[in-house]
């Protein structure tokens, strides 16, 4: 295995992988709110929000697929080596990491089940910037309302209406992330 892969984990994994912890749950308590993580150095294109997500919430038994330009041997490598994650497609996937146009149809990834919601996946998608302004979002963990940029307001706002199936997403950029779940509704 190359050098490269076996880099750019979390140098503390313990204490790392607890505080990245703390900040990804914030952030998917309180929908829209930009949150700062750091710790891990991934290969490009993965920013250090996605593979710090990647780094705390995958494992050997959280299959994950990587979309378009984020499909390269070397970010399979780092991944199976720091996470032990399998990759599959879309449809079995409970992570998925790429940008928004790579992502898209929706319809691909598994919104869980009546008896199961939770068997669903969670898009980590990436972009150039992310900011607090844009879509307005409302719903459980935010106080009144909140802005946040969207990709697509539209297909949030599609996939809002299937609670309490759907998708959950955490939006990354550079060492930021925020997270609109399926219980939120964007206006």
């Amino acid at each position: 295995m190359e050098t490269k892969a076996l880099q750019g984990g979390f140098a503390a994994p313990a204490q790392q992988s607890a505080l990245a912890f703390r900040q990804i749950m914030e952030a998917i308590a309180r929908p829209g709110q930009i949150k700062d993580v750091t710790g891990a150095v991934p290969p490009a294109p993965l920013s250090v929000a996605a593979a710090t997500v990647i780094l705390t919430l995958c494992d050997t038994e959280t299959p994950v697929y990587l979309a378009g330009a984020h499909d390269t041997p070397e970010v399979r490598k780092w991944i199976a080596f720091h996470t032990g994650a399998p990759f599959t497609g879309p449809a079995q996937c409970h992570f998925a990491v790429g940008t928004w146009d790579r992502l898209v149809p929706l319809r691909i990834y598994p919104v869980g089940t009546p008896e199961y919601p939770d068997r669903s996946a969670t898009l980590i998608v990436e972009s150039d910037t992310l900011v607090a302004a844009g879509a307005t979002l409302k719903g459980p963990g935010i106080k009144d309302q909140i802005t946040l940029s969207l990709p697509d307001r539209a297909a949030f706002q599609m996939n809002a209406t299937q609670f309490p199936l759907g998708l959950d997403f955490i939006l990354t950029s550079g060492t930021q992330l925020a997270a609109v779940p399926r219980s939120t509704k964007v206006l």
